[in-house]
């Protein structure tokens, strides 16, 4: 593990450490991942437009909604991020080291176990689905109390066929197969569309439609689990269901599995209680607050989802084959690097440009231009930390296939409790804010640091600021768990260069992107929000990408050549 050589640098400060077909492959993993993830989210979101046609916003959508959070819960904490910190890199070094029969053992073990401790908690859940909906939802009334039990005994149903098909996703991604696991969610959300479809066809009763959703989720799940289980067995026809253990040194890799995943559900769980922890405080804001947060959540989630998420997804494997400390070490370089670059792009689209993309997509109805710059406020303050968050996505994974899943889920549980500490300290001053026909006002008196009264929290028609200070403390606590992150890597890859060099190098394009987008927001002033938005978004992304190109970053060095290749292909095959 020798340090790098000076002139191994490249301009823009990155390092040139790996070869162009390494490269090229972790690139159109990423892709498949981002593709993937674009088509199921847009699934989801005509899901989402017929659940409230079907549903709107009445009591069914209520209880609906509550028997979710158990069968989500369980999913996020026992499915594809507990499995890429523990399964996904022992699956893949022994595919790496060509031993094939033992990752045949491990990974049926793995799903074995998997199958037991699903069908065990779908079995309590089933059991326990009267207490479970007090539990979730202690307000309800009787009658959506007893719908909430009733829909949670058939979604829970479907988390095992969940879990398993997070099962899947770690073995195809471990043989470098992206596309198929990602987009595989769009079978889910079909399912449930066609359920909708139906409800509005056929005018089914509130409650019959969201039955009728239930299962639909069931059936999805099992469409979800069969695509993807087709392909694992094409890829690995020698795994088969397997309870008992398995002999020599499969024995211990699975105990190494397990060892693993305690430490990775925790740190899920760390992350699922945050994301309760902030409604939780939202709901102690202005009305609006707690729907304010989750709009711009949506937003925010895009760029984490695409790009973040799919190029940690595409470089676990890589790295957990790696043999060679130097090389685990270079595979996080690039794998940040791309990250970064799509991110703070995002970053700059979301802090100059966040009211008119807010508007252009939700200003409709009763949703007004007033809601619209509170949103827009609160999705800004979180894209502050959009680059920590995807630099710390791909770190964590590096962490996962070094064997360190404890560190990650300790340094999640201190960036809770900062977000959390920090949310709280600034989100009563900034619930005194209130936005009235487009200007921030005031409120006068009262206590700057505790509630508002609550004949203002309940009653007031503007958007207040509050949920602003929930997400500028997410957005300091990213930073803080990013050098957290960094630090414990370098323990171990003393040669990794820290990220905030990377994210310095994309300074000069995202200026280029600020001074053109703002310069097409003012000339684009008078037109409607979506045609600012289109050509600002546009007119801003060239100029960062050109600026990117002229100064040599290898990213968009990689998107340029990647457009070549693709035009010299057609241009063959036309000829």
């Amino acid at each position: 593990m020798s340090p790098e050589r000076p002139e191994q640098r490249q301009s823009g400060g990155y390092v040139g450490m790996m070869d162009g077909s390494r490269q090229d492959a972790s690139g159109r993993g990423s892709g498949a991942v981002a593709a993937g993830i674009a088509l199921s989210r847009l699934s989801g979101l005509v899901r989402e437009i017929l659940l409230r046609s079907v549903l709107a916003l009445g009591p069914a959508a209520d209880a609906f909604a509550a028997a979710l959070r158990i069968p989500n819960l369980l999913q996020n904490l026992l499915g594809e991020g507990s499995l890429s910190a523990s399964f996904i890199p022992v699956y893949s070094r022994l595919l790496g080291e060509g031993r094939r029969e033992e990752a045949g053992r491990v990974a049926a073990a793995v799903a074995s176990l998997l199958a037991v401790l699903a069908g065990t908690l779908i079995l309590i859940a089933i059991v326990a689905a009267e207490p479970l909906a007090r539990l979730l939802a202690p307000g309800f009334e009787d009658t959506r109390l007893d719908l909430t039990a009733d829909l949670l005994r058939i979604t829970t149903c479907g988390l095992g066929l969940l879990v398993l098909s997070a099962w899947c996703l770690g073995v195809l991604n471990s043989h470098s197969r992206f596309f198929l696991p990602y987009v595989a969610p769009v079978l889910w959300n079909v399912a449930q569309a066609s359920v909708l479809i139906a409800a509005l066809v056929g005018e089914w009763s509130p409650r019959d439609a969201a039955t009728g959703l239930a299962w639909g989720l069931v059936a999805g799940g099992a469409l979800q689990f069969g695509a993807q289980a087709v392909a694992v067995w094409q890829l690995a026809p020698e795994l088969r269901p397997f309870l008992g253990r398995t002999l020599g040194r499969g024995n211990r890799l699975v105990a190494d599995v397990r060892r693993r995943f305690g430490p990775a559900v925790l740190g899920r769980g760390v992350l699922q209680l945050s994301s309760y922890l902030d409604l939780v405080l939202a709901s102690m804001l202005a009305t609006g607050a707690v729907a304010g947060l989750l709009t711009a959540q949506v937003l925010y989630g895009l760029p984490v989802a695409l790009f973040a998420t799919s190029v940690a997804a595409a470089s676990l494997p890589e790295m957990s084959r790696a043999r060679k400390a130097s090389s685990v070490a270079d595979a996080l370089t690039v794998a940040r690097r791309r990250a970064l670059f799509f991110t703070s792009f995002a970053t700059v689209a979301y802090l100059v440009l966040g009211e008119p993309i807010v508007n252009a997509l939700f200003k409709w109805g009763a949703f007004d231009g007033d809601d619209g710059r509170a949103v827009a406020l609160v999705l800004a303050a979180y894209a502050l930390g959009l680059p920590a968050v995807a630099s710390s996505r791909v770190t964590q994974n590096t962490l996962f296939a070094l064997g360190d899943t404890a560190g990650p889920a300790r340094i999640a549980a201190v960036r809770v409790l900062l977000a959390a500490g920090a949310g709280i300290a600034v989100m009563f001053p900034l619930d005194r804010l209130t936005i009235h026909a487009g200007e921030i006002l005031s409120i006068a008196g009262g206590d700057w640091f505790g509630p508002l009264a609550e004949g203002i929290r309940f009653g007031s028609p503007d958007p207040h600021l509050g949920a602003v200070g929930l997400a500028l403390g997410s957005a300091l606590a990213a930073w803080i768990e990013l050098a957290l992150l960094t630090r414990r890597v370098r323990k171990q890859l003393p040669q990794v260069i820290g990220p905030f060099s990377e994210i310095g190098a994309m300074g000069l394009p995202a200026a280029a992107a600020v001074i053109v987008a703002l310069l097409l927001r003012w000339i684009t002033h008078d037109l409607p929000d979506v045609v600012t938005a289109v050509f600002a978004v546009t007119g801003s992304g060239a100029a960062y990408l050109g600026v990117a190109f002229g100064r040599g970053l290898p990213t968009a060095s990689e998107l340029t050549s990647l457009r070549r290749r693709r035009s010299d292909t057609d241009t063959t095959s036309e000829s």
